[in-house]
């Protein structure tokens, strides 16, 4: 375990919870940086999902995931400061157990194409040829999740 991932918290909440961090982190990365416009960030799927919120030792939200009902992971994201440091890892990794936990056999996202290989190392494999979403491209990808 890195040193860094000594120093944050990943915990499961609800939106209601931790709205302001959790739109804090997807602000930062979603709409300021990769330009994804406001009203396709934002959706109904928020209320109704459970979350992981990653914070640093203060309390700031670093890094979110969304975790739907049907085994889908979404908005995951690192805050720019902190990527790079086994954070985002630790999150995947933490969402794989979520849904394992609840016996769920195959897990399923839409990985931005830069974000492939990190998918990839986890056992993600790609299901669809590139398509365009918030006009950055996208493939589907699932992991089968092994019973132990």
């Amino acid at each position: 375990m890195s040193t860094i991932l000594k120093h944050i918290r990943i915990t499961q909440v609800a939106w209601h919870q931790a709205k302001n961090q959790l739109s804090e982190v997807r602000t930062q990365v979603f709409i300021n940086e990769q330009q994804v416009p406001h009203e396709l960030e934002w959706d109904a799927l928020d209320e109704a999902a459970q979350h992981l919120l990653v914070v640093d030792e203060q309390s700031n939200a670093v890094a979110c995931a969304r975790l739907l009902n049907n085994g889908s992971i979404g908005r995951m994201a690192v805050v720019k400061n902190w990527r790079g440091l086994g954070i985002g890892s630790a999150l995947l990794n933490k969402a794989i157990g979520f849904y394992a936990q609840q016996g769920l056999q195959t897990i399923t996202l839409s990985a931005q194409l830069h974000a492939v290989s990190f998918y990839e190392k986890a056992g993600f494999v790609v299901t669809s040829q590139p398509y365009l979403d918030a006009n950055i491209l996208h493939v589907y990808m699932q992991l089968s999740v092994t019973r132990q």
